[in-house]
């Protein structure tokens, strides 16, 4: 077996997380991240841990299904952890794990530019929209 540098070890550690490539496991994890509802529940729980029915209120139009299947893959991920307290009924709280929270300064600042340019984004698609008939002219 011959031997490598260190530099072609990088180098082959840096190739083997490339989420250009179809098959990457990096590509995976950004297409889970890019999820609405997986942003929309790390930011709803920016401020601490909730229960299952604090989440679904704060995060409108998201179905029961939705909810739990975005906060099992997050559990999964490890960006997302879920307390059980046995109680009449039983409490479940969900809480950003360090890695999770390691992620909300970027899903956070996603959130604050859709809000903040929301805008100019609406009028780009009333222009664009606007054009489209003397495109199909063509």
């Amino acid at each position: 077996m011959p031997t490598r540098t260190a530099a072609e070890r990088r180098e082959e550690a840096r190739r083997a997380y490339d989420a250009y490539l179809a098959e990457c496991p990096a590509r995976r994890l950004l297409d889970r991240i890019s999820d609405k509802w997986v942003t929309l529940v790390l930011n709803a729980l920016a401020d601490g841990p909730r229960r299952y029915g604090e989440l679904s209120r704060k995060v409108a139009g998201v179905s029961q299904k939705m909810l739990t299947r975005t906060l099992r893959s997050l559990e999964r991920d490890g960006l997302v952890s879920r307390a059980v307290t046995p109680s009449v009924p039983v409490r479940v709280d969900y809480a950003l794990t360090p890695l999770g929270e390691s992620l909300l300064p970027v899903v956070a600042a996603v959130k604050a530019w859709a809000d903040g340019h929301m805008g100019e984004v609406a009028a780009a698609r009333e222009a664009y929209d606007g054009q489209a008939g003397s495109r199909e002219a063509f």
